[in-house]
């Protein structure tokens, strides 16, 4: 019998109640702090469960950014869905609605100006029983407004300016406040993303070093020529082709099962190389051998990838345009370019939904091995259908570097020229200036004779031959069997004659169409002819006919 129970021997009444209220006190003691610990983890739970989203700005909403002018623009972000959010900007103040985490505020059409302040705040909804939150706040300064570019493609885009002709000189010449370059996180996404880590900055010496050199250039003449803020996005990643700049959607429904294929077909190819590689490997360390194969490389790219790690990301952020270089990686599929770069454009301008802004491009440099021979190319196929963008969709530019190229390198180190012819297409699409803005752009031909008389557009204040007679001019005669020769070509008047000492019947004229094209036709206004030909026969990249 324990010495606690009433009726236990030697145990006096007061000593059993004394026992008896101490074992009630550790009873409720315990079953206290019982409760206390699960009212505690229950709160602590409630805790984790009812956290809210942080307001957030998306990522190009940052300090020293530029907003788009004289068009109604898209402030976008994140927050609770119970939040409400305000977005004060100069004399508007808007109330998004939070929804899905998400939110996006409509200011009217802006005039160009700064610096100024963007906040955003979002209040916490009061709940019954608890203290009102304190407001939330997100204050972006040295805000300006005027125009937004988008700035793409692959390496030749990407190259910077540390990397690029007499850096030493240029570089510290680029200060300039009115000037922003913000540059988008390299990103490989398998779906579209909804943000980026990245943040606007000033355009001094230490941050355009490594930024885009053409960006920059096409910057600085915009800026001068608008005498407005110019804020640079630029977005870019060396190698690429042109279908990872694409959406799935876009792919798909324009049936590019082609392209797909093409990568499928690499990842299979590398799956197999793969395992024999793992295979030879094993062996070789199972017979204690020295193994000095290298590893198979996945294949580069897949469709849709940068699209969706940095395009998507960027949409709806109001831009005016964009410039591209790329095409380098695509001039083996020349043909099918003719049809996938002028979908790209499309792709853009409609998921940014803001009409058909306008899209500028670099038409490739010149590269490989001068010929002196006459040859067919692929570059010269690639740098058609580039062009005929130019012909058939709306408010496209391009400029053409027929003078900057080098032989042995596929990145011209000249930037310069190329920018500012870009910010020539862009002063006279874009913003309607009056200006001479495209070298002279083949328009038709006549052929009287054994001549055949070439038109232009873009003949600016006329026609001339750089450094002695024209050059790069090839001729075809009729017949059987297709032959070029390098005719002669002179310049009458704003047209062009071509003719050819052997050739007594003429039908086609090619000018330019090499890798590396030596041809030396410009307007009197400074600006480089596009290679162009005027014959419709089968190229090198098109498919052939079974």
């Amino acid at each position: 019998m324990n010495q606690y129970e009433p009726n236990a021997p030697g145990v006096g009444v007061d000593l059993v109640l004394k026992n008896l209220d101490v074992r009630r006190r550790i009873r409720c003691t315990s079953a206290m702090m019982l409760r206390s610990w699960t009212f505690a983890i229950v709160g602590l739970l409630f805790t984790f469960t009812s956290a809210r989203a942080e307001l957030r700005l998306h990522g190009l909403f940052t300090d020293n950014m530029v907003l788009q002018q004289d068009e109604p623009v898209y402030i976008f972000g994140f927050a609770d869905d119970d939040d409400t959010v305000t977005v004060q900007f100069r004399d508007q103040r808007i109330k998004p609605r939070v929804k899905d985490g998400k939110w996006t505020a409509r200011l009217r059409s802006l005039k160009a100006g700064g610096p100024d302040k963007l906040t955003v705040t979002a209040y916490r909804n009061y709940r019954k029983g608890r203290p009102m939150p304190p407001p939330e706040t997100n204050e972006i300064s040295n805000v300006m407004v005027g125009e937004v570019w988008i700035a793409s493609g692959q390496s030749n885009m990407e190259w910077p300016m540390r990397l690029a002709h007499d850096p030493e000189n240029e570089i510290p010449k680029t200060a300039n406040s009115d000037i922003r370059l913000y540059t988008v996180p390299k990103l490989k996404a398998s779906q579209p993303t909804n943000n980026v880590n990245g943040s606007w900055q000033v355009c001094d010496p230490t941050t355009t070093s490594n930024f885009s050199a053409v960006a920059y250039y096409f910057a600085r003449d915009i800026q001068k020529a608008l005498n407005v803020p110019v804020g640079i996005i630029h977005t870019s990643w060396g190698g690429s082709p042109a279908e990872v700049w694409m959406s799935e959607k876009v792919l798909n429904t324009k049936d590019y099962s082609d392209v797909f294929a093409y990568y499928k077909e690499g990842e299979t190819r590398y799956q197999a190389a793969l395992a024999k590689f793992e295979k030879d490997e094993a062996a070789a360390k199972k017979a204690d051998k020295e193994f000095k194969a290298q590893r198979p490389r996945p294949p580069s790219w897949k469709p849709t990838e940068l699209y969706n790690g940095m395009i998507a990301p960027l949409i709806p952020f109001n831009i005016k345009g964009a410039i591209w270089y790329q095409g380098e990686s695509n001039a083996g599929r020349a043909w099918e370019y003719r049809r996938l770069f002028q979908d790209l454009i499309k792709n853009w301008r409609a998921d940014w939904d803001q009409g058909n802004f306008p899209f500028l491009l670099v038409q490739l440099a010149p590269f490989k091995q001068i010929k002196t021979g006459v040859d067919d190319s692929d570059w010269a196929e690639l740098r058609e259908a580039q062009g005929l963008a130019v012909k058939e969709l709306p408010k496209v530019g391009m400029a053409v570097i027929t003078d900057v190229g080098d032989q042995k390198d596929i990145h011209p180190k000249q930037k310069e020229p190329v920018g500012a012819r870009l910010a020539l297409a862009a002063r006279a699409i874009a913003y309607g200036e009056k200006i001479v803005y495209s070298g002279p752009i083949y328009k038709g031909m006549d052929i009287r004779g054994n001549k055949i008389t070439l038109s232009f557009d873009h003949v600016g204040s006329g026609l001339e031959a750089r450094d002695g007679e024209l050059k790069g001019f090839q001729i075809c005669g009729a017949g059987g069997e297709r032959r070029w020769q390098w005719g002669k070509a002179t310049i009458q008047g704003d047209k062009i004659v071509v003719t050819h000492f052997e050739i007594a019947e003429p039908v086609a004229v090619r000018y330019g169409w090499a890798d590396h094209p030596v041809v030396n036709l410009w307007n009197k206004d400074g600006l480089p002819a596009s290679p162009f030909r005027t014959d419709h026969y089968p190229l090198i990249t098109q498919p052939k006919k079974l």
